[in-house]
C-alpha cells in the first residue's frame, strides 16, 4: 500500500526540490521552459509568455492539492533559480509503481544536477511513498539523459522502436527501472 504524502520539499547538496511557485516564471522562461531543444527532448511544448506559464503554473499549483500529486521546481541553491523540473508524472496506486520525468535547462546540464535530483526522488519515492518500482524512459537519441539514468542505477528493461516521430525520422523509447529490492540509498 502506498503512503501518500504530496510533493514534499526535499533538499541535496546543491538543489532545493520544492513545489513550484508563480514567482517562477521568469527563471523558467530564462533556463529551460522557451528552450525548443529542451522540450523536444522531454516532449512537452515550448512555452514562450508569461500568460502561457502562468497556465501551466495554475494546473501545477492547482494539482498540489492531491496527495498523490509528486511535481518539484528544481531551485539552485546558489542562484536561486528555477533551472527544470522533476516529477512523478504517472503514479500507479494498484500496481505500486511510478514514473520519473525530468528536465534540466541547458546552461545547468552535465554538471551532476539531473542526477542529484533523480536520485533524491527515487530515495523519496521507496522512503516516503513505499513505491515497489520506480521506472523512467527516455528517447534513444538522448544520450545525456541516458547517462543520468545509468548513474541513478537503473535497470534497462527495453526498447520500444520507432515509437517517436521527430524531425523526419523515427526514435525509440528506452525503459528503465529500479525495484524496491535492488534500491541502495545514496550514503555519500
Amino acid at each position: 500500500m502506498l503512503t501518500h504524502n504530496g510533493t514534499t520539499t526535499i533538499e541535496t547538496e546543491r538543489l532545493i526540490l520544492r513545489r513550484f511557485e508563480y514567482s517562477d516564471d521568469d527563471s523558467m522562461l530564462r533556463n529551460w521552459i522557451a528552450d525548443e531543444k529542451i522540450q523536444k527532448m522531454y516532449s512537452e511544448p515550448v512555452y514562450s509568455t508569461k500568460a502561457e506559464v502562468k497556465e501551466l503554473l495554475d494546473k501545477y499549483i492547482g494539482s498540489y492539492e492531491r496527495n498523490d500529486y509528486y511535481r518539484w521546481a528544481v531551485i539552485e541553491k546558489t542562484s536561486g533559480e528555477c533551472i527544470g523540473q522533476i516529477a512523478y508524472f504517472l503514479v500507479d496506486n494498484k500496481n505500486h509503481f511510478a514514473e520519473i520525468e525530468y528536465c534540466i535547462g541547458s546552461e545547468y546540464q552535465c554538471k551532476g544536477y539531473a542526477t542529484e535530483a533523480t536520485k533524491s526522488v527515487i530515495a523519496f519515492g521507496f522512503e516516503k511513498i513505499n513505491l515497489h518500482k520506480v521506472q523512467i524512459c527516455t528517447k534513444t537519441i538522448n544520450a545525456p539523459s541516458k547517462r543520468v539514468i545509468e548513474k541513478c542505477g537503473f535497470n534497462y528493461e527495453g526498447t520500444l522502436r520507432d515509437y517517436f516521430f521527430m524531425d523526419g525520422k523515427y526514435v525509440g523509447r528506452l525503459y528503465f527501472s529500479i525495484l524496491r529490492s535492488e534500491y541502495k540509498p545514496d550514503l555519500d
